[in-house]
C-alpha cells in the first residue's frame, strides 16, 4: 500500500479526507484520532466550536475543526463546501453528533425534549448523509458509518426519544446502502454499548447502572475499542459488506 501509515491490518488513510461529526468528543475523538493516525486529513465537525478547534489541534495532518449544527440543512451545506475547499473532497463520512436527551417515562416525556433528540440523532445523521452522499457518487467512491445504539436494537426503559432515534439510524443505513449497492460506496452502522464519555452527564445514575447491568462483559465500552472496528468500516478493505449493523454491545445483542 506504498509508504502510508499502517496499523497491524494493514490499513491506510493515505490521501483522504475523513468528517468526523460529533468529532471533538467521546467516540467522535477517538475515532477521529485513530483515522488521523492511518494517515487520513481530518475534519471535525461539532457544535462546539471552541473544542471541534482544540480537538482538530491535537490531531496530526492538518486537521481543521468547524463549528456546525447538524439540525440545520444550510449550516451543513456551508460547512462542507469550507471542508472540501480546505482540505479536499470528503471520502469517509462518520457521524457521531448525538444527545442522550432526558430519562424519564413516555407518558412524562415533553414533546419539545422528543423532538430535539429526534433532530438531532435521526434528522442530522440524515442531513448529513444527504450532504456527503451525491459527492462521493460523482466520485465513485466513499465510506460511511453511522453510529446508532444497542438503545436502537432493543429499546432502553426510561430513554424513548434515544431508543427510536437510534432504531431509525438503523433502518436509515440499511435504506441508504441498499440504494448505494451498485456504487464502491459502503454504508454501514455500529450499534455500541454505552461508553463512559461526556454523554453519561445527561443520564441518571440509575439508567447508567441499569446500561451497565445490561453488558454481559460487565464494563462498558472503550471508545479506543469503538474506533478501531469503525476504522475497519470505513477503510477500502471494508469493499463488500453495506447496509449492515456491526454489533459493539459487550454482548448484550448478538442479532
Amino acid at each position: 500500500m506504498g509508504q502510508g501509515k499502517q496499523n497491524m491490518a494493514g490499513l491506510d488513510m493515505t490521501g483522504q479526507v475523513a468528517l468526523v461529526t460529533g468529532g471533538a468528543q467521546g467516540i467522535g475523538l477517538a475515532v477521529a484520532q485513530k483515522l488521523a493516525a492511518l494517515g487520513a486529513r481530518l475534519a471535525l465537525w461539532d457544535v462546539d466550536a471552541a473544542l471541534a478547534e482544540s480537538a482538530a489541534a491535537s490531531l496530526p495532518g492538518g486537521a481543521a475543526g468547524f463549528a456546525v449544527n447538524v439540525t440545520g440543512e444550510a449550516a451543513i451545506a456551508a460547512a462542507l463546501a469550507s471542508t472540501e475547499a480546505r482540505l479536499g473532497p470528503v471520502s469517509i463520512l462518520v457521524n457521531s453528533a448525538g444527545i442522550a436527551g432526558p430519562n424519564t417515562t413516555v407518558a412524562a416525556y415533553k414533546p419539545d425534549d422528543w423532538r430535539r433528540v429526534i433532530d438531532i440523532n435521526l434528522n442530522g445523521t440524515f442531513y448529513v448523509n444527504r450532504a456527503l452522499v451525491p459527492g462521493m457518487m460523482e466520485r465513485g467512491y466513499g465510506r460511511i458509518c453511522n453510529i446508532a445504539s444497542i438503545a436502537g436494537k432493543e429499546g432502553n426503559p426510561n430513554a424513548s426519544a434515544y431508543s427510536a432515534s437510534k432504531a431509525g439510524v438503523i433502518a436509515l443505513t440499511k435504506s441508504l446502502g441498499k440504494e448505494l449497492a451498485a456504487h464502491d460506496i459502503a454504508v454501514n452502522c455500529v450499534t455500541p454499548a454505552a461508553a463512559r464519555t461526556r454523554i453519561f452527564d445527561q443520564m441518571s445514575q440509575e439508567h447508567i447502572d441499569y446500561m451497565l447491568s445490561k453488558i454481559p462483559r460487565n464494563r462498558f465500552l472503550k471508545v479506543e475499542e469503538a474506533a478501531d472496528m469503525i476504522a475497519w468500516i470505513v477503510s477500502r478493505e471494508n469493499s463488500f459488506t453495506t447496509g449492515a449493523v456491526f454489533d459493539l454491545s459487550g454482548g448484550r445483542a448478538t442479532y
